[in-house]
């Protein structure tokens, strides 16, 4: 797994964006503070045995994107941090998971929104390591503001997550581990930003670039007007 560090103009293209924001500061965005009766609906929706509620609590957050290699992009908000992590608990039969477990879970990612993009490279590549790729979101001034981190994990085999991101903090393989005649199918790349900064941009609609180093760049427009 390839990691990068901590961008050094992140505070001020950070307070570029917080200024840019206000102007809509009335539209609705993404609670990246969340109270104890957030943590507990959260919880509970994560637990439901309902599946089409957690389905259409989902839809929102993927952006299809289906421009080679980028399949489609998730948002993962705190809310959904904590919704995705009490689900995963509830899958693995752990229903005494529960609030203690979910303020840790904020607490180590607090105002935070992560960006997974989900890639799959031709069948036939040779590809030994994931290329470096960057997430970054498009400010109104064109300049780049970069992640806190970001982290890929490469894919080997089909997807078998069910379409759902993973909650921990490192994406999790999709597939088996490769022997040495197996291809790398795909990677999920995961971009951390600071949830105020980027709110501020994408209150009603921004764009995400997601550019392989020298070579291709994907535009993807967002919104997280309607995400909790």
């Amino acid at each position: 797994m390839r990691k990068h560090g901590r961008v050094p103009d992140l505070r001020a293209l950070g307070a570029a964006a917080l200024a840019a924001g206000l102007t809509v500061a009335a539209v609705r965005a993404a609670d990246l503070g969340l109270d104890a009766q957030a943590i507990t609906r959260a919880i509970s929706l994560g637990q439901t045995s309902v599946a089409a509620d957690l389905r259409r609590f989902h839809q929102p957050y993927r952006v299809d994107v289906s421009r080679a290699p980028v399949d489609y992009l998730e948002v993962v908000t705190p809310f959904r941090r904590i919704v995705l992590a009490a689900q995963a608990r509830a899958g693995a039969g752990d229903r005494r998971w529960g609030q203690r477990q979910a303020i840790e879970i904020e607490a180590a990612a607090a105002r935070q929104i992560d960006l997974y993009a989900e890639l799959t490279f031709h069948p036939l590549n040779s590809l030994v390591l994931v290329p470096l790729y960057r997430i970054r979101i498009v400010l109104p001034s064109g300049e780049l503001m970069s992640p806190r981190n970001t982290s890929s994990l490469p894919r080997y085999g089909p997807r078998v997550d069910g379409g759902l991101v993973p909650f921990t903090p490192t994406p999790l393989p999709g597939g088996p581990v490769p022997g040495r005649s197996q291809p790398m199918l795909g990677a999920t790349i995961l971009a951390s930003f600071d949830g105020d900064a980027i709110a501020a941009v994408c209150n009603r609609r921004c764009d995400v670039l997601i550019e392989e180093e020298g070579k291709s760049r994907v535009q993807v427009p967002l919104s997280l007007a309607d995400l909790k």
